[in-house]
């Protein structure tokens, strides 16, 4: 019988994506490891379940992408619950592939593992196909991928899967089994997948090596960017205020617009730190993100950010907060509903632009309004001191809360200047245009 191909070790070859034995990112303990798990078709996929619970147990961070076949197996909502990861499975998801989440998930993981890795899933591998999520990600990613094939003993031992094998060893695939044994179907013999300790013992060796995979020379170098050496600090999303351990205040602010624009300001070569409230979007790749709720939390942060060059209040931050929490949850009862006290939260924006010592060089902000929109952003511009207002109406016939696009006007001291409607991408990278031309009249 014809095995598993060896561990391969350091590579060279000239082929694009290939292994190299320059190969950049150091070796990591599991515990500090972020594990990205696509699970297959087969019967095997139950075991992928153990998988994550025994990855989690040893500190590793681990995500989720499942193959439509796999969903046929085990549910979702299992893999995210031990995962603590929403599971991804969908390459056409109009929010998660905005950004290309594909590209995203594959370059934030340290490691790639295919746990069962189906026949169709070597082929696709092998051939470079990507007409689904789970081998999109495969072919998009940066890092080595390692494989608990899982099969019938005829399909493991057809010819066509010995040259994908072949092929996927010679391109620097890692190899976890498969084992001998009964098969579901009946039969004997190798294509059960590996046991979940020895995948987790096989991806501990893998760790052990440099994982990232380099391009080939002079290409994939980000050209200095119009950001490139500042400091950019991003607030985003919305902020919930207690009123009791189950309720809040809050407000129906996705994050999305923020998220790109701190993903722009990385694009054009700033370090980024992006202050999040809750929302329920993956942190961007190569952001500093810090994670808060409250409106409170949120000033904290933002002052500790600081020093920056440019700060930009993209939050939907609540203005009020309730006085008294409620220690246990409020009751309906004969005296009616509870009368809640409110409290004026901080004033984020104004507070960092009239900062009389470490003021950043640019402080932009959002005016989020239901009526006289450009009005009231020229009347925020001078109450709260800042030299840039992104004006937008939340007017529920809009969709802006929640929505992917987004129809803005740039107030200054200067004057207005209304945009087209665009997506949320494009209305970040234009906002981002104008900073850069702001920062460089500054400098």
């Amino acid at each position: 019988m014809l095995g598993p191909p060896a561990r391969a070790g350091p590579i060279e070859r000239s082929t694009f994506g290939a292994v190299t034995a320059q190969a950049i990112m150091t070796a990591k303990p599991l515990s500090d490891a972020r594990i990205l798990l696509i699970v297959g078709g087969g019967v095997a996929a139950y075991k992928s379940l153990e998988l994550i619970r025994r990855l989690r147990e040893r500190g590793a961070i681990v995500r989720v992408v499942m193959t439509e076949a796999a969903r046929q197996f085990i549910a979702p909502l299992s893999a995210a619950a031990l995962s603590g990861h929403a599971v991804r499975s969908d390459l056409f998801s109009l929010i998660e592939e905005a950004e290309m989440g594909h590209i995203e998930l594959s370059r934030e993981a340290d490691l790639v593992v295919v746990a069962p890795a189906t026949a169709d899933l070597l082929a696709k591998m092998a051939h470079g196909l990507a007409n689904d999520l789970a081998s999109a990600t495969l072919l998009a990613t940066d890092k080595r991928v390692l494989v608990a094939p899982a099969m019938n003993v005829r399909m493991w031992l057809h010819p066509a899967t010995r040259r994908n094998v072949a092929v996927l060893g010679g391109d620097g695939v890692l190899f976890v089994g498969p084992d001998e044994g009964e098969m579901a179907c009946g039969e004997f013999g190798p294509g059960r997948m590996a046991e979940p300790p020895a995948i987790v013992a096989a991806i501990e060796r893998a760790l052990g090596e440099p994982t990232a995979i380099p391009l080939p020379p002079g290409l994939g170098a980000r050209p200095e960017g119009a950001l490139a050496g500042l400091r950019v600090v991003v607030t985003s999303g919305p902020t919930y205020e207690p009123i009791d351990p189950v309720r809040f205040l809050g407000n129906r602010s996705s994050g999305l617009q923020g998220r790109a624009i701190a993903q722009a300001a990385r694009a054009a070569g700033a370090r980024v730190t992006l202050i999040s409230g809750p929302v329920a979007l993956a942190d961007p790749a190569g952001v500093e993100v810090v994670h808060v709720e409250t409106a409170r939390q949120m000033h904290a942060a933002a002052l500790a950010a600081l020093p920056a060059d440019v700060f930009v209040a993209a939050a939907a931050v609540a203005d009020w907060r309730v006085g008294a929490v409620g220690a246990q949850k409020l009751k309906r009862g004969a005296a009616g509903a509870p009368v809640l006290s409110l409290v004026e939260n901080p004033d984020i924006l104004a507070d960092i632009a009239t900062r009389r010592a470490g003021r950043p060089a640019l402080v932009v902000g959002f005016a989020a309004e239901t009526e006289r929109v450009v009005e009231n952003a020229r009347d925020k511009l001078e109450r709260k001191g800042c030299d840039l207002i992104v004006a937008n109406s939340v007017a529920e016939s809009e969709g802006t809360f929640g929505g992917l696009d987004n129809q803005v006007a740039i107030v200054s001291a200067t004057g207005v200047e209304p945009w087209p409607r665009m997506s949320k991408q494009e209305v970040a990278r234009g906002l981002i245009e104008v900073i850069a031309r702001m920062m460089k009249g500054r400098t």
